[in-house]
């Protein structure tokens, strides 16, 4: 992801996880997808692995 979307995926991973506590994961997709140009399935893999990694 990192040599794709030019973040190391910790970022992205970070990113999520604090838009996260204001609107729900498919708004979150649709961020990444819009604001960073990130396909649909990294975007919705991305805000899975933090929703799983919160509990």
């Amino acid at each position: 992801m990192e040599s794709t979307y030019g973040r190391p995926i910790q970022e992205w991973l970070d990113l999520a996880n604090a838009k996260l506590d204001e609107v729900p994961h498919m708004q979150v997709v649709a961020w990444l997808k819009s604001e960073h140009g990130m396909g649909h399935g990294h975007a919705n893999a991305v805000v899975a692995y933090v929703k799983a990694a919160r509990g």
